[in-house]
């Protein structure tokens, strides 16, 4: 059993839930709620079940999947059914499912009652190598992703690769996507080593190493005034992709697929603006494009996408900020681009 230690917390890896049973016989919470969705209670809460061997009661919340469902009237009735379980201040949630259900459960949980302690079980890769680490909690307001929410640390996070036997091919790929940025952005080696790698096979370690990358991003910067910023590369095109997906097309992206084409547009606006050579734009193009389905960015969504952007959260005076490649394995932030460089980065990749 491996252990980090992020900012007072701890990440367990393939530890079979064994300081979570420790923390639930000395800590004697009065409740232990999970929060799942209609799928993570129905394929994971059995695995997670069995992990724990029947070591405590708890209620199960269950919740609609979908990003499309990380909204503030769902909020409002997961805190309306603890009210209704009589929950107090020294109740436990444990998140059980991908990125929405740590997100939106983090949020509730930090929120209720001015907080209640809470625990992540990320079940999906991309919860595992994202949202397990660096305190963030958030829901969606009008499309725009995680405009409110809060930085509040779980008790502890437990990553176990037994979960990630029960997605589907496409969930592995969108996890995927957050791997090969933090190659892209911090550690080139490891880029290197995951084009080599079977996505529907990632390794524990290479699961550690994401997991490694990102808790030493946000170890020193963990409110996101500096180098966090970096862990945004792709996603201020990615996220307002992924928002207009979710407003338009009956099979909507996933937040990997969404990102990928980030990585794609805002690699080709790191040429002008950050010093990325032609040579590393038509490497990354070429590996997004060998595991991603190409998906065409219509030219009359591109002032949606722009407004998309300049709502996002990480904005400045009015100006949209990228985090930007210098070389592969090394981000520079709080880039200001023009517009034109931004239409002409989605007119680069409607041209591969």
């Amino acid at each position: 059993m491996e252990t980090l230690t992020s900012a007072g917390h701890s990440l367990y890896f393939e530890s079979n839930l064994d300081a979570l049973k420790n923390l639930l016989e000395s800590n004697k919470y009065s409740n232990v709620f999970i929060l799942a969705d209609e799928h993570t209670s129905e394929i994971c809460l059995p695995v997670f079940q069995s992990m724990l061997d029947d070591f405590a009661d708890f209620d199960l919340i269950e919740t609609s999947a979908g990003e499309e469902n990380k909204n503030i009237d769902f909020c409002i009735g997961i805190w309306k059914t603890l009210l209704d379980f009589e929950a107090d201040r020294k109740s436990l949630m444990i998140n059980l499912g991908g990125g929405v259900i740590t997100d939106m459960g983090g949020f509730i949980a930090s929120t209720y009652k001015r907080g209640i302690d809470f625990i992540n079980v990320p079940t999906t890769l991309l919860s595992q190598v994202d949202a397990s680490v660096g305190g963030k909690t958030g829901i969606d307001i009008d499309n725009v992703k995680n405009m409110v929410g809060t930085f509040t640390l779980p008790q502890m996070v437990f990553i176990e690769t037994e979960f990630l036997k029960t997605l589907p091919q496409r969930e592995l790929l969108s996890g995927f996507a957050e791997m090969i940025k933090h190659g892209l952005i911090y550690d080139k080696d490891y880029y290197e080593k995951l084009k080599t790698t079977d996505y529907l096979r990632p390794s524990a370690e290479d699961i550690y190493r994401s997991v490694e990358i990102k808790n030493e991003v946000v170890t020193i910067d963990p409110h996101e005034k500096n180098l966090r910023k970096i862990l945004n590369f792709g996603h201020t095109i990615g996220h307002a992709v992924e928002s207009y997906s979710l407003a338009n097309d009956e099979n909507p992206l996933t937040h990997g697929e969404a990102i990928a084409i980030g990585f794609v547009c805002e690699a080709a606006l790191s040429i002008k603006n950050s010093g990325l050579t032609k040579e590393e734009l038509k490497d990354i193009s070429d590996y997004i494009l060998s595991l991603y389905p190409k998906y065409h960015i219509k030219k009359e969504s591109f002032e949606t996408l722009l407004t998309l952007m300049q709502s996002d959260k990480k904005n400045e005076d009015g100006n949209i900020l990228f985090s930007l490649l210098e070389t592969t394995g090394k981000c520079t932030f709080n880039c200001r681009v023009s517009t034109a460089d931004i239409l002409s980065s989605l007119d680069y990749y409607n041209s591969l």
